[in-house]
């Protein structure tokens, strides 16, 4: 783990109950229909950076998917734990996972991406195609600009990594996907680029 990495792990254990108490302020509920509307019954979905769990993890269970959510922060994972009990929950980077070839029907990454350093996208989005069955269903939200940097954080301090869409549009379509959406979404006066994509293999 890097170090900026570590400054993300301990910032989200640090303002784990402050951050879940404000998760309702984002309303991805279109993106996360679409997503959903192209699985296949049962299906098997990671959930990379869940989080406290809330919304997108249960969203999912909702629609009865057998999910497992990744994320490095012990403090987020035991709100998880509490909050979508039907759900498996795995200590982890996101960087890091290693399961099998085709192990999966969909994945999601909504506002965790934006954590990772970006030198190492690439090698993101070519595992997300690795682990990703054929057909397999992609969603993600990112910065809608390129920057990198630390800033306060409620109380913390945090770090962010991203390219401009452009880029990250290339980086996704490199690595396997095709492109069903690309759009940037304003909400409560924040902007994020959303990408939905299925597997081409």
């Amino acid at each position: 783990m890097t170090e900026k990495e570590e400054l993300v792990r301990k910032g989200y254990d640090l303002i784990a109950g402050k951050y879940h108490a404000n998760r309702d302020i984002f309303d991805n509920k279109k993106e996360l229909e679409a997503f959903v509307g192209l699985l296949p019954r049962s299906a098997d979905v990671l959930d990379l950076g869940c989080g406290a769990g809330i919304p997108v993890t249960k969203f999912l269970i909702d629609y009865g998917f057998n999910v497992i959510g990744i994320d490095f922060s012990e403090n987020m994972l035991n709100l998880a734990i509490k909050n979508v009990p039907e759900a498996r929950f795995i200590k982890k980077n996101m960087t890091d996972v290693d399961f099998n070839d085709n192990s999966f029907d969909g994945l999601t990454a909504c506002y965790s991406i934006i954590h990772v350093p970006r030198e190492k996208h690439v090698s993101l989005f070519q595992m997300f195609h690795r682990i990703l069955r054929p057909n397999g269903v992609l969603l993600i939200s990112m910065g809608s600009n390129g920057w990198e940097g630390t800033e306060d954080f409620h109380g913390t301090e945090m770090f962010w990594s991203h390219y401009s869409p452009e880029i990250t549009l290339q980086i996704v379509t490199d690595a396997g996907f095709e492109i069903l959406f690309d759009k940037i979404v304003v909400d409560s006066g924040e902007k994020h680029y959303w990408i939905l994509a299925k597997n081409k293999k």
